[in-house]
């Protein structure tokens, strides 16, 4: 049964720049510098950067607390990249569906997919925690605004999402559960050591397609008061 609800995930799975040279130039016509970025006929007098934290030094009021943070990261860090996975592929599967009309040869399009995925990620997968497993639903969501729930209703029928979700609740884990940094500390967390992994390059940035700013976040739950001993 366990084996059976991890190939959720693969499903999940199969839903799945050029950088021009930067000159500074002096125009003939125009008394100040400006910025012409390589391969795009727009001048500009600025470039925006990409939003940039400063993160202050980790502090926790107990042992307990701080050990509960550790686990979570390592946790968190071991399966973001499949979270990111599933939404690569959702964008890829999505894209390429919209050239095939004929339903037959969507069929069979979605089944090559999954059986690429099962033999690249099911071993790895079928290895997870429930905790894990209960991250990685958690950040799925945040990957896509979906949550595995309506993914796997959307993609195969009502009748294999229940069942799964049926499945899931053996082992305490919810396939509908969301991410909402704002309002659990625990999400907030999780958002906090992305962040602090993308900023350290221990993980490939993937921006959220949830609308909330970690800064605002950060000052929320900083000013939150800490329970009594």
């Amino acid at each position: 049964m366990k084996k059976g609800f991890w190939f959720l995930f693969l499903d999940l799975l199969l839903i799945g720049n050029a950088t021009g040279q930067v000159a500074e130039q002096p125009l003939d016509s125009v008394s100040e510098k400006l910025i012409i970025i390589e391969g795009d006929s727009i001048v500009q007098s600025s470039i925006a950067l990409e939003e940039a934290y400063v993160f202050g030094r980790l502090k926790f009021s107990s042992y307990d607390e701080k050990l509960r943070y550790y686990i979570l990261r390592r946790k968190t860090q071991k399966v973001y990249p499949y979270a990111k996975l599933a939404a690569e592929r959702l964008v890829e599967l999505n894209d390429s569906l919209k050239y095939i009309k004929r339903k037959g040869k969507r069929k069979k399009y979605t089944k090559k997919v999954q059986k690429y995925i099962e033999e690249e990620f099911s071993e790895e997968l079928k290895k997870l925690t429930r905790t894990e497993g209960q991250i990685l639903v958690k950040l799925i969501y945040r990957q896509t605004g979906t949550t595995a729930f309506d993914l796997v209703k959307e993609l195969r029928s009502g009748w294999r999402a229940f069942w799964y979700n049926t499945t899931a609740k053996l082992f305490k884990i919810s396939i509908k559960e969301e991410f909402h940094p704002d309002k659990i500390e625990e999400d907030y967390l999780i958002e906090d050591i992305l962040q602090r992994a993308f900023a350290a390059g221990k993980l490939e940035r993937q921006e959220s397609v949830l609308d909330y700013n970690y800064a605002d976040l950060s000052n929320k739950w900083k000013k939150k008061p800490k329970p009594k001993s």
